[in-house]
């Protein structure tokens, strides 16, 4: 189904653009405009946000799974 006339964004695109940004780094967030940039285009008139956040919102992979960030690298032990 077409979700955006502008640019012709398809609800399988977005799900697909959305898989791959949760495969590509688990703890990013996700938003529409990720979303037109993963697939090359750019919004237009907005008329289909409303849309593209429901379709969005469909999918499994949106959240970002639960737990404590990461807020720094752990330590190595240099053993000195």
């Amino acid at each position: 189904m077409i979700v955006c006339q502008c640019t012709g964004i398809s609800d399988a695109e977005i799900h697909a653009a959305i898989d791959w940004m949760r495969a590509a780094d688990p703890e990013t967030l996700i938003t529409p405009g990720k979303v037109y940039r993963a697939l090359g285009r750019r919004p237009d008139c907005g008329g289909c946000l409303p849309l593209f956040l429901a379709t969005m919102e469909g999918n499994a992979n949106l959240e970002v799974p639960a737990g404590p960030p990461r807020l720094r690298l752990p330590q190595k032990d240099t053993g000195s």
